[in-house]
C-alpha cells in the first residue's frame, strides 16, 4: 500500500483513483502536526509515502510565512525522517517557484534555487528537509497543477470566458501547464522504482509540454471549452499580486525522462481529457 498525505487537493485527488492508494485528509494527519503525520505512517505500515499535501495558497504565504513553512517545509522534513528509519520511499512534490524565474533557459535540477516569495521559500524548505534525512527520497517539481478539481486556471478561464466576452491575461509569465492526472502517475511510477533502485533517489523536474504563457494557455482553453471570448495578452506589472510570480517557469524534465522512462506529458492532451471531466466537451 502506498501512503499519501491529502485527499482533497488536486493530484491527491487523481492519486485516490489508483489501486493500493490510501489517501490521508486534515482530520487523520494534519501536516502542522509532526507526531500525528509519524504515528499515520507507523501505524499504516506503507511501502511508500507520496506527500501531496501542501499550503499552496501562494498570496496568502506572504502574511502566513511560518504557516507555510511548517506545513511546506518542516512536516515533509519530518515525513522524510519517519520513512527512512522505515527504510521506504518517501516523494515529496515541489514547485517551479524555488526559483527567480529569471532568463528563457529551462532550469536543471541542480540550478541554483531563487525564491521570488514566501511560499517558493517555503517549498524550498522542504526540499531540503527531505534531501537532509538521508533514506530513499525523491523531489518532483512540476508548475502550473491543472485538473477537474479545486481551484486551478483552467477552471477560472472557463468560469470567466461563460461570463465575459473579453479577458487580459498576462503574457510574459511562461511555463508547463501540467495536468494532476499526470502528475500523480509520475509520482507512483517514482516510488514503485525507487523501491528496487534506490541510487535513483534525488530531485526532478516533471511538466507539461509545449512551454506556453499564461496568455496562450487562456486561448487554448476558450478554443477547447467553445467560449467565445477573446484574450488580450497583458505583462506581469498591469496585474500586480501580493506574490511575485517567477516569469521563466521552464523545467528541464530530461533527468526525469531518462531515470524514469516517462515522456513529458502534452498539456493539450490533459485540458481536453479535463473537459470531458467537467462535462465540457
Amino acid at each position: 500500500m502506498i501512503l499519501v498525505f491529502g485527499k482533497t487537493g488536486q493530484v491527491a485527488r487523481e492519486l485516490a483513483r489508483s489501486e493500493g492508494v490510501t489517501c490521508l485528509d486534515r482530520a487523520a494527519a494534519d501536516l502542522a502536526d509532526l507526531a500525528a503525520c509519524a504515528a499515520a505512517i507507523r501505524s499504516h505500515r506503507p511501502a511508500a509515502v507520496i506527500n501531496a499535501a501542501a499550503f499552496t495558497a501562494v498570496d496568502a504565504a506572504e502574511e502566513r510565512e511560518a504557516e507555510a513553512t511548517v506545513i511546506n517545509g518542516t512536516s515533509p522534513g519530518a515525513m522524510a525522517r519517519d520513512c527512512a528509519a522505515l527504510g521506504i520511499p518517501f516523494v515529496q512534490i515541489s514547485t517551479d517557484y524555488v526559483f527567480d524565474g529569471s532568463g528563457d533557459t529551462p532550469w536543471q535540477p541542480g540550478d541554483a534555487t531563487g525564491p521570488l516569495g514566501a511560499y517558493g521559500r517555503s517549498k524550498l524548505a522542504g526540499e531540503q528537509a527531505v534531501a537532509g534525512a538521508g533514506g530513499t527520497w525523491a523531489v518532483l517539481r512540476t508548475s502550473w497543477v491543472v485538473s477537474a478539481h479545486g481551484n486551478n486556471f483552467v477552471k477560472t478561464m472557463l468560469r470567466l470566458g461563460a461570463e465575459r466576452d473579453a479577458l487580459t491575461v498576462v503574457a510574459d509569465q511562461i511555463g508547463g501547464p501540467t495536468p494532476a492526472r499526470d502528475i500523480a502517475a509520475a509520482c507512483l511510477k517514482m516510488v514503485k522504482t525507487l523501491a528496487t533502485e534506490p541510487d535513483k533517489r534525488g530531485i526532478y523536474h516533471f511538466a507539461g509540454a509545449p512551454d506556453v504563457s499564461w496568455a496562450a494557455f487562456a486561448r487554448a482553453i476558450m478554443a477547447e471549452g467553445g467560449r467565445d471570448c477573446t484574450i488580450t495578452d497583458i505583462l506581469s506589472r498591469d496585474y500586480p499580486t501580493p506574490a511575485a510570480r517567477p516569469a521563466n517557469s521552464r523545467l528541464d524534465c530530461s533527468g526525469f525522462e531518462a531515470a524514469f522512462d516517462m515522456t513529458r506529458p502534452d498539456w493539450r492532451d490533459g485540458l481536453a481529457a479535463i473537459l470531458k471531466d467537467l462535462g465540457e466537451a
